[in-house]
């Protein structure tokens, strides 16, 4: 998907990890990096990363989604966050892992769907079975074990730029889902790696990072190179 531009075209994809950033923080980080994608100065990247508890409404979300009303989340330390990309309300947590690719993509709908590809792989390593449920609608974007969800997918494309992205429930609390219409699907039941495995294996957080990482690059096709963020131009993130 890389567009054959700049002075870094190639077979790259530049991987960072940010550790935790506050969302706005992460939504700046992205612009600034889209910006030089765009310019040519970058070449495709994949910003991994967490948050701290928010949620977040995509330009697809509808009145009620937050049912219990916004003052009832912020009480518990949760954010509110409107958003330009795709899908519903969904949560950001301690625990899930986020994955910003900033890239070049003309076919979206490829694209969401190696997104998904390299999600399942990731979750395959880890001896989970899991599976992509796009042909039901856009609602079902995202990857599922049998009928959970263990993966969210949200994008925005600007000029054939992408940001946003996938958010990979790791050991994240689930209970947050529960207070939300979390997807736009009332009984949608949410799970996790942790949930997922056989009771007592650990849950690894470096070697999943590094799976979905692995994955992501080999479904596009590319060279994996590990960056710093100065090599993005940004500094590096305050801890949250």
């Amino acid at each position: 998907m890389n567009d054959g531009h700049g002075p870094h075209a190639s077979d790259e994809l530049w991987v960072c990890h940010l550790g935790t950033v506050p969302y706005g923080e992460a939504l700046a980080i992205q612009e600034r990096v889209r910006a030089r994608r765009l310019a040519g100065d970058l070449p495709d990247v994949l910003l991994l990363l967490e948050h701290p508890p928010v949620y977040t409404r995509g330009r697809r979300s509808r009145d009620g989604e937050l049912a219990l009303g916004e003052a009832f989340y912020r009480e518990r330390g949760i954010d509110v966050v409107d958003t330009d990309r795709g899908g519903r309300v969904t949560y950001h947590g301690p625990g899930q892992l986020i994955g910003y690719p900033i890239m070049h993509a003309r076919d979206i709908g490829s694209y969401l769907r190696t997104m998904e590809v390299a999600i399942i792989s990731a979750l395959a390593a880890e001896g989970i079975r899991a599976r992509s449920r796009c042909a039901e609608g856009p609602d079902y974007t995202g990857v599922w074990v049998e009928d959970r969800k263990i993966a969210s997918i949200g994008v925005h494309v600007s000029r054939a730029i992408t940001t946003h992205g996938f958010a990979v429930n790791v050991d994240v609390d689930l209970e947050p889902f529960s207070w939300v219409v979390a997807c736009g699907l009332p009984d949608v039941v949410m799970t996790s790696v942790a949930r997922e495995l056989t009771p007592g294996d650990p849950v690894e957080h470096d070697r999943f990072r590094a799976r979905i990482a692995l994955h992501f690059c080999r479904a596009h096709d590319r060279r994996q190179r590990i960056v710093s963020p100065a090599h993005l131009g940004i500094e590096e993130p305050a801890l949250a």
